[in-house]
Formats: structure tokens, sequence, C-alpha cells
């Protein structure tokens, strides 16, 4: 409950795109959000150790690709939403 507020806050202040396929997100995110970004998904991880998060940083985005196993899509599915939802 406490990383959801986290995610929604990172979502509504950094997210400029979202990209759902059944096990794979793509976050295009603010640059300067890079190291909110990590420290969230890094706690994520130990929580919810099925999620990968991979960085890609560039000068003008940071692209966060999460990944899951397919018996965990629906996870995704909803991170996917609440995602959308933030950046709306």
């Amino acid at each position: 409950p406490v990383r959801l507020s986290e995610f929604d806050e990172l979502f509504a202040t950094a997210l400029h795109q979202v990209r759902l396929s059944p096990q794979r997100l793509r976050w295009t995110l603010d640059p300067h959000a890079e190291e909110t970004a990590r420290d969230l998904t890094g706690r994520e991880t130990q929580c919810c150790s099925f999620f990968t998060f991979d960085f890609t940083a560039t000068e003008d985005e940071l692209v966060v690709e999460v990944t899951v196993p397919p018996a965990q899509a629906d996870v995704l599915d909803a991170l996917a939403a609440r995602a959308a939802a933030g950046a709306a």
C-alpha cells in the first residue's frame, strides 16, 4: 500500500508513455525521475521477486522495461492500469 501511492506519484509526475504486451510493460519517464524510479522498483522487487525492471537512460528519457512471468500477467495488467490512470 505504501509503494502504491509512491508509484501513483511517479506516474503522475514523470510518466510520458505506457505500452503493454502480455508480459511486458514499457514506461518512458522523465529522466529526472531515475533515482526515484530505481529506488521504488528496487523495493518492489524485494517484495515481489517475480518483477524484473530494466533501465535504459538517455539525456532525454528514462525507459523502464517491466517484465513478469506468464502466471503474473494479471499483476502486470493492474500495474499498467494504475500507470495509465496516473498519467492521464
